[in-house]
């Protein structure tokens, strides 16, 4: 194959990969103006409102260049002062008129704005809630955070923009009505400019939109950088790297500037033409219209009129200049909300759902396998049987499945086959809101809110009194050292409770877990952040805790394994041995190999601590 071939087909596949990403532009700008005028539709009355007050706003400005002429040609040419005067409080009215109904349109187009800015972010926010654990892994936090605040601005300002142009484009009508019954040369010359507008409009338009795209694509891309730099502080000193982050930072900023500097370039060769052809028009009318007066064919009046029509121009053809360039930011910012809310909910809930009948907790997994993803599958034909009541520990090597079994039986992921049967019935089959508040949850990761420790433990029942409350906290033994603190259960934790120790952390997620009250009990990993040598001190609280309900305990130390009453232990994603710890710890080899890992992993953190 010759270079010439070569560089053909090279040329080919670029222009065929600009084609795809045009038509991909241009579906998620079509998208976003769908779902614009969707999120619009329920503020109708109110749009009924700003249309009439800005039709009414139309009809007092084109009166007042008439009044005015009238009030030169007739009452001072004429000199009739009481015309004069009559013209000029005519004047003030209209003047009132206008202002009364400027208030009103910009009211309204203020409050759809808003309400639409706010529904939408609902909707968003609310859909994000609902989204599957697999959306959420691969999801940038600061994209999310972009989507929901800097997007849904861009929006809110050009639903702004719409009824306040369409006043703007009834006037620009009005007065080229008027112009042309008065003299059709005369607003042709003043007038006759305009297709070029469009034109430099509509090519406008075609360049900004992709220049918009990708500054919402870097702005988003910022967002990510300044949200994982304060989520991962601690990291960011503790490996001394606020200069590579603050490179990052540099190089996502630039790419921003660079995207806004071309966008602005664009918006200043567009926009000095909307001043340009007033000027323009204001000088055909001086000339021509100067000539017709002094033939007799028209008066200084209309004269006036005319100048007034056509300053009266000036804002309306820059309102259109802002609708079209900031539309096709909006439109693009659109685009980008539509593609969450358009994702499909993975897990949710079964079109006939059974109700979940009162059990003990029985729980099976039958021939269930699973992946992450596309050859990355961690459980094979997993067959499980826990009954309720029953403390169970899952044991194996890192990547056997152990948090992929607890994941499952509240449904964070579906099993690519096979069933989790909760009770005799698979949890696929059950409301998630029914299966969630049966399946309570403490991670090994423990999130804590920027909020009091009471509302931190009664986060899913927040009516709870403070009795039960405190009775979870007993549980989990984290009640002494809350009544040591100044303000008891009312301290406030500072963001993520990274103002409390490890350990205090993960008790307070557990006296959560314990006020939910949920007859499948998971503890993942739940006392990897305490210390061994405290580890005792809730040791003895969680067995209260798992006392006749059924637990899954994910764990690594013998002392928690020790705390169930069958040990499973896991290797290439199925179970491969069963029985208490004691027993397993004589005839295993493979648990013991694990365990000894365990000890040895930990031991090195433990002195790398010190």
């Amino acid at each position: 194959m010759t270079a010439e071939n070569t560089e053909i087909i090279e040329t080919a596949a670029t222009k065929s990969e600009i084609d795809q990403r045009t038509e991909r532009n241009l579906a998620a700008r079509t998208a976003g103006w769908r779902l614009m005028v969707e999120a619009v539709r329920p503020q109708k009355w109110w749009i009924v409102v700003g249309v009439v007050s800005g039709f009414i706003w139309t009809l007092a400005r084109l009166a007042v260049p008439q009044l005015a002429a009238r009030a030169v040609d007739d009452g001072i040419r004429g000199d009739d002062l009481h015309l004069v005067l009559l013209l000029t409080l005519a004047m003030l009215a209209v003047g009132v008129v206008q202002a009364l109904t400027t208030g009103l349109r910009r009211y309204c187009a203020f409050r759809i704005a808003l309400r639409t800015e706010t529904d939408l972010r609902t909707r968003l926010f609310a859909h994000l809630q609902r989204l599957h654990f697999a959306f959420h892994d691969e999801a940038q936090t600061g994209q999310l955070m972009a989507r929901a605040n800097s997007d849904l601005q861009q929006i809110n300002t050009v639903v702004i923009l719409l009824p306040l142009t369409a006043a703007s484009m009834l006037t620009m009508i009005g007065v080229l009505i008027i112009m042309m019954m008065k003299s059709v040369v005369l607003a042709v010359l003043a007038l006759g400019l305009l297709p070029l507008l469009n034109r430099a409009a509509t090519r406008f338009s075609s360049r900004i939109t992709p220049a918009n795209l990708a500054l919402q694509e870097e702005l988003s891309g910022l967002s990510g950088v300044v949200e994982e730099s304060l989520s991962g502080i601690r990291i960011l000193k503790g490996f001394g790297a606020e200069r590579l982050q603050v490179k990052r930072l540099d190089d996502a900023a630039d790419g921003v500037l660079k995207q806004a500097l071309r966008a602005a370039k664009l918006r200043a060769g567009f926009m000095p033409l909307i001043d340009l052809l007033p000027t323009l028009s204001l000088v055909a009318i001086i000339w021509y219209g100067g000539h017709l007066v002094l033939d007799g064919q028209l008066e200084i009046g209309d004269i006036l009129a005319y100048n007034l029509y056509v300053l009266m121009l000036i804002w309306p053809l820059r309102m259109v200049g802002m609708l079209v360039a900031q539309s096709s930011r909006a439109s693009a910012a659109a685009g980008r909300i539509h593609e969450i809310l358009s994702t499909d909910v993975a897990v949710d809930d079964p079109p006939n759902p059974i109700p979940l009948s009162d059990g003990p907790g029985n729980l099976l997994f039958e021939e269930v396998s699973f992946g992450y993803g596309p050859g990355r599958l961690v459980l094979d034909g997993l067959d499980l049987s826990i009954t309720g009541g029953e403390a169970v520990a899952i044991v194996g090597a890192t990547g056997s499945g152990k948090t992929t079994v607890a994941r499952l039986v509240p449904r964070f992921y579906d099993a690519n086959s096979g069933r989790v049967l909760l009770d005799g019935v698979d949890v696929r089959d059950l409301r998630v809101s029914e299966l969630r508040d049966a399946v309570g949850i403490v991670f090994e990761d423990t999130f804590l809110f920027s909020d009091s420790i009471r509302r931190n433990i009664a986060f899913s029942d927040p009516g709870a009194s403070i009795e039960t409350i405190e009775r979870a906290a007993r549980l989990s033994g984290i009640h002494t050292f809350i009544q040591s603190l100044p303000q008891g259960y009312e301290t406030l934790i500072g963001e993520h409770g990274y103002s409390l120790s490890g350990g205090q952390r993960q008790r307070i997620a557990i006296a959560r877990a314990v006020l939910h009250d949920p007859r499948v009990l998971i503890l993942d990993d739940a006392t990897s952040a305490v210390d061994p040598s405290k580890e005792h001190e809730i040791r003895a609280a969680l067995a209260e805790v798992m006392e006749g309900r059924t637990t899954l305990i994910i764990a690594h130390r013998p002392a928690t394994i020790a705390l169930a009453d069958r040990v499973i232990l896991l290797d290439g994603g199925r179970c491969i041995a069963s029985g208490t710890h004691e027993e397993l710890l004589a005839s295993n080899e493979r648990y013991r190999e694990i365990l000894a890992r365990s000890d040895s992993t930990e031991s090195s953190s433990l002195e790398g601590s010190e």
